[in-house]
Order: structure tokens, then C-alpha cells, then sequence
């Protein structure tokens, strides 16, 4: 008798890590940081996703330099005193059986905005200049990026060099806190999508014009990073495989630049879409179930590199029909995983995985395993279905 073994359950050898599963956890702005550093809040939040099952755990984005902040109270690695609170978090991540990353960010000109729940608004240059952490929104060239959104100061060549160490500086911290895993945020019109972009990059210097000098800076701080980062740990970055602007950045684009990561060294590209303007004349992308699937794909095959599927993707059979059809290596829950923290072990019942729960925290699956057969008895006199997990029971 051959036992069903999901792809989404199998184990994935990136370099010398091993992840126990596929599942990710998408990075997610909390904005609950003090002066930069994590807080109890992110070890609760990043903490459960480990009790949870989830075989990589991505902190939200991590700025690089206070001034590339999104939001007053983003987390940050761009001073020594931020390591310790991230290795608290790090530390209780391990000691539960999981891995975790840490997406490192430039926010670029669309620095400094509310969280959500306070509207999303660009903060003004009064409220930038009054804040206690230095603020300069930055980019390419001096457009803004969109209606609400002061200018950005052009960056120069020195400007530019900063950015690169600060993302190296910020990657030896990383590995001092202990991360498996260091992502690079490309994506979502932050300050290395800004170079990326026509709509964005006017340069006619060797940072912008034509595909390769746009993508300069993308491949500058990935290598220089790759550098910094210890040999045996995988590099992630996530990219908008599209930009959503009229005429913009394209999936072919993506795949040239996909290709060109990992010639430096990146080991997964999380393939990811939108966010280069806030005007309404851009192009969205229709967001149905699994909307940034077939980015992913195309990625995987025509560029022969890794990725990481993210963006609608809410239920088990379809995740691991994502793998199983070769669409993706890796499977990422944002959203999803907020609503349930447990959704892998719950995915693992859904497809008849560990019907003896030894996949959940020693504390909570010994109580669920005693329970099991009672719940299977009570449903069946309930006339409830059984669950996949129960009925091997």
C-alpha cells in the first residue's frame, strides 16, 4: 500500500537549510516596532506561526535605514540595538521546530505612510519633520509616487552607495540575530522597484535608461548582500513580477531579472505584483484565488530559479495542487495565515497528514490526540463527516 505524501508536507533543501514543509509565512507590515525594535507583539506574532506548523516564518519588512521606513513603528536592522529584540523572536522560532527569515526593505519615495487601520495616507513633510527617527523620501528620480506623496530627493552616487551598505550592514546584523534566511524587498514600488521602473526612473546615467542600467541597483545589492551572507543560507527576494502602472515594469521584464538574481546568488524569487503608484490610472491585477500563480510559473520555468508562490492562496488542495503542478517550490500564506495561525497542521489533516498529531507543539497535540477518538465517535453519532485525519483513526 503506497501512503499519500503531499508535496505541500515534503521537506525542500534550500543550500543547507531544510525546511519540514513548503509553507511559508508572507511578510506583514505590523507597525508595532519601538524606535525600530521588535516588541513583545512580534514575538506573539511571529511566535505562533511556529507553534502553528508553518516550515518558514518572514518577518514584515525590516528597513535598512530609518529614513526608508513605511511606517513610524516598522522594524528595523540599521543599528546594533535592534539585534537583540529580533534574536528573542528568532531564538523562540527555533526552539519550536521552525525556520525564520527577515525581509530587509528601503521604502524609497513611498516612505513614511499610516498603517491601514488609520487610513494609509501618505504622511505629510510636517509630520515626517517631526517625528523622532530621521525621515528623507528617496528614489530615482524626483517624481512622487502619486497624488498625497512629496517629491523624493534623486539619489546621487554617493546616495546610492549608502543604500548598498546599508543592506549589507543590515544582512551582518541578520546573521548575528540568527535568521536562516535573509529576504531582499524589490517589490511593490519601494525604492528598488522604483529604479526597476520607466515610470519611475528618468536617469540617463549608468542607474537608468535601458533594462540592465534600471536593474543596476537590484543586482548591486544582491550580490553585495549574497557577499555578506553566509554561504550555506539561502537568499530570497520578492519582486512585482508586474508593477500595475500603465506601460510599466512587465513579467518578461521579471524573468530577465530573475535570471540575472540568481546569477548572483539569490536562491528564491517570491513572486509577487503591484504597488508602483497609488494613482487610479494604473492597471491592477484581477485578484481571484491565486491570482499571482501563474507569475510564479513562468518564472520558475523560463528562469530556471526557485519561487515562491504568494496571493490568494487559501485552502490545502489548492496549495498543493500549486506544487504538484510545477507552478511553484514554495507556498506563502499572508492573509490567510492571520485568519488561522494553524493553518498547516490544519492543511496536514485536510490531506491526511500526521493523523496522530506529532506534527503540533508537544503541548497541544498529546491533548488532541487523547481527544481524537471521542471526536471521531461524537461525529459519527452526530452524522458529521469525518475529517480526513480522523477517519485513519
Amino acid at each position: 500500500m503506497t501512503t499519500y505524501n503531499p508535496l505541500l508536507f515534503q521537506s525542500i533543501q534550500l543550500r543547507e537549510l531544510t525546511l519540514t514543509n513548503r509553507i511559508v509565512i508572507s511578510p506583514m507590515c505590523q507597525h508595532a516596532a519601538a524606535g525600530g525594535h521588535a516588541t513583545a507583539w512580534h514575538l506573539v506574532h511571529l511566535g505562533k506561526f511556529a507553534l502553528g506548523g508553518a516550515g518558514l516564518i518572514l518577518t514584515e519588512s525590516t528597513a535598512v535605514d530609518p529614513r526608508g521606513r513605511i511606517g513610524t513603528a516598522d522594524l528595523g536592522l540599521w543599528k546594533d540595538s535592534q539585534i537583540a529584540p529580533m534574536k528573542e523572536v528568532v531564538d523562540f522560532v527555533h526552539a519550536n521546530g521552525g525556520a525564520i527569515g527577515v525581509q530587509l526593505a528601503h521604502a524609497g519615495r513611498k516612505a513614511g505612510s499610516e498603517p491601514l487601520w488609520e487610513g494609509g495616507a501618505a504622511l505629510s513633510d510636517a509630520r515626517l519633520a517631526s517625528d523622532a527617527e530621521p525621515w528623507q523620501r528617496l528614489g530615482p528620480s524626483t517624481l512622487p509616487a502619486g497624488p498625497g506623496w512629496s517629491a523624493p530627493v534623486a539619489l546621487d552616487h554617493e546616495g546610492i552607495a549608502q543604500v548598498i551598505q546599508g543592506f549589507v550592514d543590515a544582512t551582518y546584523r541578520a546573521e548575528r540575530a540568527g535568521f536562516d534566511v535573509v529576504e531582499l524587498h524589490f517589490g511593490h514600488g519601494y525604492l528598488v522597484a522604483s529604479f526597476l521602473s520607466l515610470n519611475a526612473n528618468q536617469r540617463n546615467d549608468e542607474w537608468g535608461g535601458g533594462l540592465d542600467n534600471r536593474m543596476r541597483l537590484a543586482l548591486e545589492i544582491a550580490a553585495s548582500v549574497r557577499e555578506a551572507w553566509p554561504a550555506h543560507k539561502p537568499l530570497f527576494c520578492r519582486i512585482s513580477a508586474v508593477d500595475g502602472s500603465v506601460d510599466g515594469w512587465s513579467l518578461e521584464d521579471s524573468i530577465v531579472l530573475a535570471r540575472a538574481l540568481a546569477l548572483c546568488g539569490v536562491d528564491v524569487i517570491d513572486c509577487s505584483s503591484g504597488g508602483l503608484t497609488e494613482e487610479t490610472r494604473s492597471l491592477p491585477v484581477p485578484r481571484g484565488l491565486g491570482f499571482q500563480v501563474p507569475f510564479s510559473d513562468r518564472i520558475r520555468h523560463e528562469a530556471q530559479v526557485k519561487t515562491l508562490a504568494v496571493g490568494m492562496i487559501v485552502d490545502a488542495k489548492q496549495a498543493e495542487d500549486v506544487l504538484a503542478q510545477g507552478k511553484a517550490d514554495l507556498i506563502a500564506l499572508g492573509r490567510e495565515a492571520l485568519f488561522d495561525p494553524y493553518w498547516p497542521h490544519h492543511a496536514a489533516a485536510a490531506l491526511g497528514v500526521d493523523p496522530a498529531y506529532q506534527r503540533w507543539p508537544l503541548r497541544h497535540g498529546v491533548w488532541l490526540a487523547k481527544r481524537a477518538p471521542s471526536l471521531a465517535y461524537a461525529r459519527a453519532e452526530a452524522a458529521i463527516p469525518l475529517t480526513a485525519t480522523e477517519s485513519q483513526e
